[in-house]
Protein backbone atom coordinates (compact mmCIF):
# COMPACT_ATOMS: atom_id res chain seq x y z
CA UNK A 1 0.00 0.00 0.00
CA UNK A 2 1.46 3.68 -0.79
CA UNK A 3 0.91 5.99 1.86
CA UNK A 4 0.22 9.53 -0.16
CA UNK A 5 0.45 12.56 1.65
CA UNK A 6 -3.35 13.03 1.79
CA UNK A 7 -3.59 10.19 3.03
CA UNK A 8 -1.22 10.25 5.81
CA UNK A 9 -2.96 13.36 6.43
CA UNK A 10 -6.58 12.02 6.59
CA UNK A 11 -5.19 9.79 9.32
CA UNK A 12 -3.76 12.05 11.13
CA UNK A 13 -7.22 14.14 11.10
CA UNK A 14 -8.91 11.03 12.29
CA UNK A 15 -6.18 10.38 14.99
CA UNK A 16 -7.25 13.95 16.23
CA UNK A 17 -10.86 13.51 16.22
CA UNK A 18 -10.89 10.50 17.89
CA UNK A 19 -8.36 11.89 20.71
CA UNK A 20 -10.59 15.18 20.93
CA UNK A 21 -13.68 12.58 21.47
CA UNK A 22 -12.43 10.58 23.96
CA UNK A 23 -10.92 13.93 25.92
CA UNK A 24 -14.32 15.32 25.63
CA UNK A 25 -16.02 11.93 27.21
CA UNK A 26 -13.60 11.98 30.12
CA UNK A 27 -14.96 15.55 30.63
CA UNK A 28 -18.11 15.15 30.72
CA UNK A 29 -17.63 11.89 32.93
CA UNK A 30 -15.95 13.98 35.49
CA UNK A 31 -18.75 16.49 37.06
CA UNK A 32 -16.23 17.05 40.18
CA UNK A 33 -13.71 18.64 37.49
CA UNK A 34 -15.91 20.81 35.82
CA UNK A 35 -17.83 22.00 39.43
CA UNK A 36 -14.05 22.59 40.80
CA UNK A 37 -12.68 24.46 38.21
CA UNK A 38 -15.66 27.00 38.18
CA UNK A 39 -15.45 27.37 41.93
CA UNK A 40 -11.74 28.01 41.71
CA UNK A 41 -12.00 30.05 38.52
CA UNK A 42 -15.59 32.44 39.78
CA UNK A 43 -12.86 32.73 43.44
CA UNK A 44 -9.98 34.08 41.79
CA UNK A 45 -11.74 36.28 39.77
CA UNK A 46 -13.68 37.92 42.28
CA UNK A 47 -9.80 38.14 44.53
CA UNK A 48 -8.21 40.04 41.34
CA UNK A 49 -11.40 42.02 40.11
CA UNK A 50 -13.62 43.14 42.79
CA UNK A 51 -10.97 45.48 44.44
CA UNK A 52 -11.13 47.28 40.82
CA UNK A 53 -14.33 47.60 40.51
CA UNK A 54 -15.01 48.54 44.69
CA UNK A 55 -11.99 50.16 45.40
CA UNK A 56 -11.98 50.51 48.99
CA UNK A 57 -9.00 50.48 51.36
CA UNK A 58 -9.21 46.96 53.17
CA UNK A 59 -7.35 48.12 56.41
CA UNK A 60 -9.79 51.87 56.33
CA UNK A 61 -11.24 51.91 59.58
CA UNK A 62 -14.60 53.44 60.53
CA UNK A 63 -15.72 52.82 63.98
CA UNK A 64 -18.62 54.88 63.46
CA UNK A 65 -20.24 51.79 61.75
CA UNK A 66 -18.28 49.26 63.68
CA UNK A 67 -20.12 45.37 63.83
CA UNK A 68 -22.67 46.53 61.12
CA UNK A 69 -24.59 43.03 60.53
CA UNK A 70 -24.55 42.09 56.33
CA UNK A 71 -26.95 44.06 53.88
CA UNK A 72 -27.49 47.48 52.80
CA UNK A 73 -23.91 49.60 52.09
CA UNK A 74 -21.88 46.48 53.47
CA UNK A 75 -22.71 43.17 51.86
CA UNK A 76 -21.19 41.16 54.43
CA UNK A 77 -21.00 43.30 57.13
CA UNK A 78 -18.32 45.15 59.01
CA UNK A 79 -15.71 44.10 61.96
CA UNK A 80 -14.59 45.13 64.84
CA UNK A 81 -12.77 48.26 63.32
CA UNK A 82 -16.02 49.01 60.92
CA UNK A 83 -13.70 47.69 58.17
CA UNK A 84 -15.76 46.24 55.02
CA UNK A 85 -15.77 42.84 55.36
CA UNK A 86 -16.40 42.01 51.85
CA UNK A 87 -13.33 43.77 50.42
CA UNK A 88 -11.31 42.38 53.43
CA UNK A 89 -12.54 38.79 52.10
CA UNK A 90 -11.35 39.46 48.65
CA UNK A 91 -8.04 40.78 49.68
CA UNK A 92 -7.75 37.55 51.64
CA UNK A 93 -8.54 35.64 49.02
CA UNK A 94 -5.40 37.24 47.34
CA UNK A 95 -3.30 36.44 50.38
CA UNK A 96 -4.67 32.63 50.35
CA UNK A 97 -4.54 32.08 46.51
CA UNK A 98 -1.21 33.73 46.21
CA UNK A 99 0.56 31.45 49.50
CA UNK A 100 -1.24 28.87 47.94
CA UNK A 101 0.07 28.76 44.18
CA UNK A 102 3.59 29.29 45.32
CA UNK A 103 3.86 26.56 47.59
CA UNK A 104 2.38 24.34 45.59
CA UNK A 105 4.76 24.92 42.58
CA UNK A 106 7.72 25.30 44.94
CA UNK A 107 7.00 22.42 46.90
CA UNK A 108 6.63 20.39 43.26
CA UNK A 109 9.91 21.97 41.66
CA UNK A 110 11.68 20.87 44.78
CA UNK A 111 10.12 17.77 45.25
CA UNK A 112 10.67 16.94 41.69
CA UNK A 113 14.45 17.41 41.47
CA UNK A 114 15.05 15.22 44.91
CA UNK A 115 12.82 12.59 44.08
CA UNK A 116 14.01 12.24 41.04
CA UNK A 117 17.65 11.88 41.58
CA UNK A 118 16.76 9.99 44.58
CA UNK A 119 15.47 7.23 42.30
CA UNK A 120 18.38 7.32 39.88
CA UNK A 121 21.27 7.64 42.04
CA UNK A 122 21.55 4.72 44.89
CA UNK A 123 23.69 6.85 47.47
CA UNK A 124 21.88 10.19 47.10
CA UNK A 125 18.49 7.96 47.70
CA UNK A 126 19.86 6.84 50.99
CA UNK A 127 20.40 10.38 52.23
CA UNK A 128 17.49 12.33 50.33
CA UNK A 129 14.66 9.92 51.97
CA UNK A 130 16.14 9.82 55.25
CA UNK A 131 15.67 13.59 55.07
CA UNK A 132 12.31 13.12 53.65
CA UNK A 133 11.36 10.55 56.18
CA UNK A 134 12.57 12.70 58.85
CA UNK A 135 10.84 15.54 58.09
CA UNK A 136 7.58 13.74 57.55
CA UNK A 137 7.73 12.25 60.78
CA UNK A 138 7.25 16.07 62.31
CA UNK A 139 4.06 17.34 62.28
CA UNK A 140 3.58 19.81 59.31
CA UNK A 141 1.95 22.51 61.29
CA UNK A 142 4.10 21.96 64.08
CA UNK A 143 7.60 21.94 61.84
CA UNK A 144 5.95 25.38 60.03
CA UNK A 145 5.37 26.88 63.10
CA UNK A 146 9.25 26.50 64.70
CA UNK A 147 10.69 27.52 61.26
CA UNK A 148 8.42 30.59 61.23
CA UNK A 149 9.51 31.38 64.70
CA UNK A 150 13.21 31.21 63.19
CA UNK A 151 12.53 33.15 59.90
CA UNK A 152 10.15 35.40 61.38
CA UNK A 153 6.23 36.65 60.50
CA UNK A 154 5.88 37.34 56.46
CA UNK A 155 4.26 36.17 53.67
CA UNK A 156 7.28 34.66 51.99
CA UNK A 157 8.34 32.98 55.14
CA UNK A 158 5.19 31.03 55.53
CA UNK A 159 5.86 30.30 52.00
CA UNK A 160 9.13 29.22 52.38
CA UNK A 161 8.04 26.90 55.82
CA UNK A 162 4.86 25.39 53.99
CA UNK A 163 7.33 24.44 51.33
CA UNK A 164 9.59 22.79 53.50
CA UNK A 165 6.79 20.76 54.82
CA UNK A 166 5.23 19.78 51.47
CA UNK A 167 8.07 18.78 49.25
CA UNK A 168 9.22 15.42 51.30
CA UNK A 169 5.77 14.14 50.31
CA UNK A 170 6.22 15.02 46.49
CA UNK A 171 9.93 13.94 46.64
CA UNK A 172 8.47 10.52 47.44
CA UNK A 173 5.51 10.22 45.10
CA UNK A 174 7.87 11.53 41.96
CA UNK A 175 10.34 8.98 43.14
CA UNK A 176 7.67 5.70 43.19
CA UNK A 177 6.94 6.87 39.70
CA UNK A 178 10.19 7.70 38.54
CA UNK A 179 11.50 4.20 39.90
CA UNK A 180 8.68 2.79 37.46
CA UNK A 181 9.71 4.74 34.63
CA UNK A 182 13.52 3.76 35.06
CA UNK A 183 12.72 0.25 34.24
CA UNK A 184 11.29 0.76 31.29
CA UNK A 185 12.79 -0.68 28.18
CA UNK A 186 13.37 2.58 26.40
CA UNK A 187 15.65 4.12 29.45
CA UNK A 188 17.37 1.17 29.27
CA UNK A 189 18.24 1.52 26.22
CA UNK A 190 18.98 4.79 26.63
CA UNK A 191 21.08 4.13 29.10
CA UNK A 192 23.10 1.33 26.98
CA UNK A 193 23.57 4.48 23.78
CA UNK A 194 25.46 6.29 26.05
CA UNK A 195 23.05 8.84 26.65
CA UNK A 196 23.40 11.16 29.85
CA UNK A 197 22.12 10.91 33.04
CA UNK A 198 21.07 14.76 32.34
CA UNK A 199 18.71 13.71 29.24
CA UNK A 200 17.79 10.47 30.54
CA UNK A 201 15.79 12.01 33.73
CA UNK A 202 14.54 15.09 32.35
CA UNK A 203 13.96 14.18 28.98
CA UNK A 204 12.67 10.36 29.65
CA UNK A 205 11.74 9.92 32.92
CA UNK A 206 10.17 13.35 33.85
CA UNK A 207 7.53 13.56 31.56
CA UNK A 208 6.21 10.56 33.08
CA UNK A 209 5.74 11.59 36.56
CA UNK A 210 3.86 15.07 35.48
CA UNK A 211 0.18 13.29 35.48
CA UNK A 212 0.35 12.17 39.05
CA UNK A 213 2.10 15.23 40.13
CA UNK A 214 -0.73 17.68 38.73
CA UNK A 215 -3.07 15.93 40.72
CA UNK A 216 -1.06 16.02 43.70
CA UNK A 217 -0.17 19.80 43.31
CA UNK A 218 -4.08 20.80 43.54
CA UNK A 219 -4.16 18.80 47.11
CA UNK A 220 -1.10 20.32 47.99
CA UNK A 221 -2.83 23.99 46.81
CA UNK A 222 -5.62 23.32 48.79
CA UNK A 223 -3.67 22.16 52.38
CA UNK A 224 -1.31 25.35 52.19
CA UNK A 225 -4.17 27.23 52.36
CA UNK A 226 -5.68 25.77 55.11
CA UNK A 227 -2.46 26.08 57.21
CA UNK A 228 -1.77 29.54 56.21
CA UNK A 229 -5.15 30.11 57.64
CA UNK A 230 -4.13 27.87 60.63
CA UNK A 231 -0.53 29.78 61.22
CA UNK A 232 -2.20 33.51 60.78
CA UNK A 233 -4.77 32.46 63.15
CA UNK A 234 -2.30 30.98 65.75
CA UNK A 235 -0.28 34.29 64.91
CA UNK A 236 2.22 32.53 63.39
CA UNK A 237 1.16 33.35 59.67
CA UNK A 238 0.20 36.92 57.70
CA UNK A 239 0.96 39.59 60.50
CA UNK A 240 -1.50 41.99 60.86
CA UNK A 241 -3.37 44.32 59.73
CA UNK A 242 -2.93 42.64 56.85
CA UNK A 243 -5.95 40.60 55.08
CA UNK A 244 -6.02 37.48 55.53
CA UNK A 245 -8.87 34.84 56.16
CA UNK A 246 -6.93 33.75 59.43
CA UNK A 247 -6.18 36.84 60.45
CA UNK A 248 -9.81 37.76 60.36
CA UNK A 249 -10.83 34.25 61.71
CA UNK A 250 -8.43 34.96 64.89
CA UNK A 251 -9.61 38.58 65.21
CA UNK A 252 -13.27 37.43 65.40
CA UNK A 253 -12.46 34.94 68.51
CA UNK A 254 -13.40 38.56 70.82
CA UNK A 255 -16.42 39.81 68.90
CA UNK A 256 -18.04 36.27 68.06
CA UNK A 257 -21.25 36.24 70.45
CA UNK A 258 -22.37 39.62 69.23
CA UNK A 259 -21.30 39.41 65.47
CA UNK A 260 -21.11 35.66 64.24
CA UNK A 261 -20.54 37.06 60.87
CA UNK A 262 -16.78 37.96 61.27
CA UNK A 263 -16.23 34.10 61.49
CA UNK A 264 -18.75 32.73 59.20
CA UNK A 265 -18.08 34.77 56.10
CA UNK A 266 -13.70 33.87 56.10
CA UNK A 267 -14.10 30.79 57.42
CA UNK A 268 -16.98 30.18 54.61
CA UNK A 269 -14.35 31.59 51.94
CA UNK A 270 -10.95 28.67 53.12
CA UNK A 271 -14.18 26.33 53.26
CA UNK A 272 -15.32 27.14 49.26
CA UNK A 273 -11.90 27.49 47.99
CA UNK A 274 -11.02 24.16 49.74
CA UNK A 275 -13.62 22.50 48.60
CA UNK A 276 -13.36 23.86 45.17
CA UNK A 277 -9.71 22.69 44.51
CA UNK A 278 -10.54 19.47 46.13
CA UNK A 279 -13.26 18.63 43.71
CA UNK A 280 -10.92 19.63 40.71
CA UNK A 281 -8.07 17.34 42.69
CA UNK A 282 -10.33 14.63 42.14
CA UNK A 283 -11.52 15.34 38.43
CA UNK A 284 -7.76 15.67 37.00
CA UNK A 285 -7.38 12.46 38.48
CA UNK A 286 -10.20 10.83 36.67
CA UNK A 287 -9.45 12.66 33.59
CA UNK A 288 -5.65 11.76 33.75
CA UNK A 289 -6.44 7.79 34.18
CA UNK A 290 -6.64 6.62 31.14
CA UNK A 291 -8.53 3.87 32.15
CA UNK A 292 -11.20 5.76 32.93
CA UNK A 293 -13.91 5.94 29.97
CA UNK A 294 -17.77 6.96 29.85
CA UNK A 295 -17.59 7.49 33.82
CA UNK A 296 -16.52 3.89 34.76
CA UNK A 297 -13.05 2.63 34.58
CA UNK A 298 -12.33 -0.11 31.86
Amino acid sequence: MILTRKSISKASEAILREQRQLRKERLLASPALIIGACGFVIILLLAILVPFFHPVDPDAMDVVNRLKPPGGEYLLGTDEFGRDLFIRVMYGARVSLWVGGCVAVFSCVLGIIIGIYASYFKVLDQILMRICDGLIAIPGILLAIALIAALGTSSWNVIVALTVVYSPSVARTVRASALVIKEQTYVEAAKVQGYSSFRILWKMILPGVISPLTVQASFIFAQAIISEASLSFLGAGIPAPAASWGNMLEASKMVFSRAPWTMICPGAAVILCVLSLNLLGDGLRDFLDPRVKGGKKK
